[in-house]
């Protein structure tokens, strides 16, 4: 049978249609050219097109110039990780966002379930990546899709936790404060300053040398590898560990209502036996698999991973920091050194005690689980986590006497060197 000439014709363009689309999907566009009006930035000019419309119109110059530090804080509720975005989020030239995913996370699986959560969370992999390539792009319009109700004319007041983002409580974006005023409480951010225009925070963002994101909704480092390989993004991976006892305690008081079978446990010594063991055990095979392959050194990591242990931030700050600043080759400013000083020396007033406060005893507060949790419990996290406590360095607990005994230390003295 003779095909006509129309039909070869309409069968050659859906095949070009059908492999356009395969390369456009499994290649990400990773080597997508675009201007460069800026050194420092790609699409640096005064429109608001986003990146993508951009590079689409002028194809002809190589983004990879860009040298933005572009830095996600990978880790997990409770582990710290509000402390370490805000020794970022204190750097006059760091734009700073405090968990963009959760939008993601609401809009796709907005009844998450804590005994599902291995599984489901994997659904919103793509488009967090996708998410995050475009806020380190500063295409802040991105976020537009999954912030309910839809933002108006680029403006919002439902944007997760804007007031934890000192950019986004300054000039450009809210003229409530003065440079002068240092410190903006979270609060006061969030009760003075207008709706979040989306077109000022994007001018912020394009205005500053480095975006640093702070997420706990990326299971592993393995999640981000077609980020990190990416020649348009110069992205850095600070991996925030905890030992999982310290974790599960924090969670136990912090979330009641989803923790309440441990509660139980603890008040009553008896192991519930609906009892939903995943919200232990996600989190240490996430460390697993995470920590091992950071530490395996694979190619595609090389200078681009940093492991940091919660319990050696909050027992040396400063130290820690400077190394920390050191493997992104950003300078220490002033304030960031006196933020530290700030909100590692404890306070008894009410805002130290705010679960997602940042002010507080550092060091006593790294290992004051041992106060909190029940030596079965402890016993159990041991055993469950075993693996991954010996590859970070934490000791395991052998009685009852040795968990109270806070003269006993439970870390290791243990160097993780990045890979550089």
């Amino acid at each position: 049978m003779q095909c006509s000439w129309k039909a070869v014709i309409l069968l050659a363009l859906v095949s070009i249609a059908i492999q356009y689309t395969a390369i456009r999907t499994f290649t990400a566009k990773p080597f997508h050219l675009c201007p460069v009006p800026n050194p420092l930035n790609c699409g640096l000019g005064q429109d608001v097109e986003s990146f993508d419309r951009m590079c689409d119109e002028y194809p002809y110059f190589n983004y990879n110039s860009s040298r933005k530090t572009h830095i996600l804080i990978l880790a997990t509720t409770r582990s710290g990780s509000s402390f370490v975005g805000q020794l970022f989020n204190q750097h006059s030239d760091v734009f700073y966002l405090f968990e963009p995913l959760y939008h993601v996370q609401t809009t796709l699986i907005p009844h998450l379930s804590p005994s599902r959560y291995a599984v489901e969370r994997r659904v919103m992999l793509g488009a967090s990546r996708d998410l995050l390539r475009s806020l380190y792009n500063c295409d802040l319009y991105f976020l537009e899709s999954y912030i309910k109700p839809q933002p108006a004319n680029h403006t919002t007041d439902k944007l997760f936790r804007r007031g934890a983002s000192k950019a986004l409580c300054s000039m450009p974006v809210c003229d409530a404060f003065s440079p002068n005023d240092g410190n903006i409480e979270e609060g006061d951010c969030v009760r003075k300053c207008a709706s979040l225009n989306l077109t000022l925070a994007t001018e912020s963002c394009r205005e500053r040398r480095h975006v640093a994101i702070k997420t706990v909704r990326i299971p592993e480092v393995n999640d981000l590898k077609a980020l990190i390989e990416d020649p348009r993004l110069n992205l850095k991976v600070i991996q925030l560990v905890r030992d999982p006892r310290g974790i599960l305690s924090s969670r136990i008081e912090t979330f009641r209502d989803t923790y309440r079978l441990w509660r139980i446990w603890r008040a009553t010594g008896r192991k519930p036996y609906n009892l939903d063991l995943t919200q232990l055990t996600t989190v240490c095979d996430d460390f697993l698999n995470s920590v091992s392959t950071g530490l395996s050194r694979p190619p595609w990591l090389r200078g681009r991973y940093m492991l940091v242990r919660y319990e050696d931030l909050a027992r040396n700050p400063l130290q820690k920091t400077k190394e920390v600043y050191e493997f992104l080759g950003l300078s220490l400013e002033k304030n960031v050194v006196d933020w530290i000083h700030n909100n590692t020396r404890g306070n008894n007033d009410v805002s130290a005690k705010h679960k997602y406060g940042t002010l507080r005893d550092s060091a006593a507060n790294a290992e004051s689980w041992r106060l909190k949790l029940s030596h079965d419990i402890v016993d159990y996290t041991q055993t469950v986590c075993q693996h991954i406590l010996d590859e970070l360095g934490y000791k395991a607990v052998n009685s009852p006497e040795e968990l109270k005994n806070m003269s006993l230390s439970l870390i290791e003295d243990k160097t993780f060197i990045p890979f550089l």
